[in-house]
């Protein structure tokens, strides 16, 4: 006769037999009382042996959940499927899942691809991870996690207006995910369920001054700054080269080559994962080559003044031209590729895809290719040349040529 709840609840004490009491259901499953407490167990036979398997203790397994869980197995098994084998890989499967959480993969992953990381890039993805991140899905298993969660991670970005950042969270967030893919431990990289789900912020147009004349007095107040001397190097070589203020900081000795005249960023460092060459004019391997006996047995061409084994801080380039008294409405470090691209083109003439190819920006041929880091690398040499020359002469107040007027 089946059970019911009245009958568990008044009738199934344990009689004291070793073995315990046992209480038929039907189907294999029966209730066994012992002096441990009642069990739910479920006696069944797969490929000629005799086998139990357990559903749970009474009373947290109700006797409606032990019927579904004997169900359950009845269904398994007529599918030629062992349900205490079932049972045991539905277990490491949770165990693996719990062990395999966002914050543990990701770490996995951070220290898996360090070495195409510059040191600096490793420490701002490692910050993101440990303050906006893990402390949201962090504790996740990875298989639980959905695009949801991830957007909702984003979405806290949004909130304090950091855009490329709540960006650069869901990408960390994919790569993070299809290490995954290859390690075993996740299905699929659910971010690509975001495409066009994040806010786009308003395009940021950096402050920067583009005429002659003003470059001038930008160049002499320079060359007077009377700060630490290898900031002084930093601020002189900034307006000659260029280049992003945080690929200028991060700058290597073993990426430059002195005697070639050449600096060879590589692709871990650029925004758009490229590597990247910046000849060198005769006036910035001078500069290098009086900064070197200060830095030079060092990594960073610009070290932090705090220790050498950081690089210069990202606010240093900023902070010295607020002390001389531009406010940053008026120009700061990332002006001066604006000031380049400007003046190279309207006043100097130079062509417009060689300046774009060495801003680093995205530039592709007349069949549509991606020039590559040496495309018109000797024409470039030449066009760096004569900006630097061009620098020297607004600096001395010579020269200069003023936009042409319509």
């Amino acid at each position: 006769m089946a059970l019911n709840d009245t009958f568990i609840k008044n009738n199934t004490k344990h009689s004291g037999k070793v073995a315990g009491d046992k209480h038929a259901d039907g189907g294999g499953m029966y209730l066994l009382v012992n002096a441990g407490g009642k069990y739910w167990r479920m006696d069944y036979r797969f490929e000629g042996k005799r086998k139990t398997l357990a559903l749970g203790v009474y009373p947290e397994v109700s006797l409606l959940k032990a019927r579904q869980r004997r169900e359950k197995a009845r269904e398994l098994l007529a599918d030629g499927i062992d349900p205490g084998a079932a049972k045991q890989e539905e277990k490491q499967a949770k165990a693996t899942a719990a062990a395999n959480t966002f914050e543990v993969v990701a770490a996995q992953w951070l220290l898996a691809t360090s070495a195409n990381r510059a040191t600096v890039t490793q420490d701002k993805v490692a910050n993101w991870l440990k303050k906006d991140i893990n402390p949201h899905i962090g504790a996740m298993p990875l298989t639980t996690i959905g695009p949801r969660d991830v957007l909702a991670v984003a979405r806290r970005m949004e909130t304090r207006k950091v855009f490329d950042s709540a960006k650069r969270i869901v990408q960390i967030c994919g790569q993070v995910f299809r290490y995954a893919v290859a390690e075993g431990t996740a299905e699929r990289d659910i971010t690509a369920d975001l495409r066009g789900a994040l806010q786009q912020g308003e395009k940021k147009h950096y402050a920067a001054i583009t005429e002659p004349k003003q470059a001038g007095e930008l160049m002499r107040s320079i060359f007077a700054y009377s700060g630490h001397q290898c900031t002084l190097a930093a601020l002189k070589l900034t307006p000659l080269v260029f280049v992003r203020p945080g690929e200028l900081r991060t700058a290597e000795w073993a990426e430059i080559d002195l005697d070639g005249a050449e600096w060879r960023i590589p692709g871990s460092k650029m925004k758009m994962d490229n590597d990247h060459i910046v000849p060198l004019s005769t006036q910035s391997v001078e500069l290098l080559r009086s900064v070197q006996p200060l830095t030079g047995h060092g990594r960073y061409v610009f070290p932090s003044l705090r220790t050498g084994e950081r690089p210069m801080s990202e606010n240093t380039i900023n902070a010295a031209l607020r002390g001389m008294g531009y406010a940053k409405e008026v120009h700061c470090a990332h002006g001066f590729r604006a000031m380049a691209r400007t003046i190279m083109d309207e006043v100097l003439g130079q062509r417009v895809d060689l300046i774009e190819h060495q801003l680093a920006h995205a530039v592709k041929d007349a069949n549509g290719r991606a020039y590559n880091r040496t495309a018109h690398l000797p024409a470039r040499r030449v066009m760096m040349q004569t900006w630097a020359d061009y620098l020297d002469k607004l600096r001395m107040g010579a020269d200069v040529i003023q936009f042409k007027k319509a």
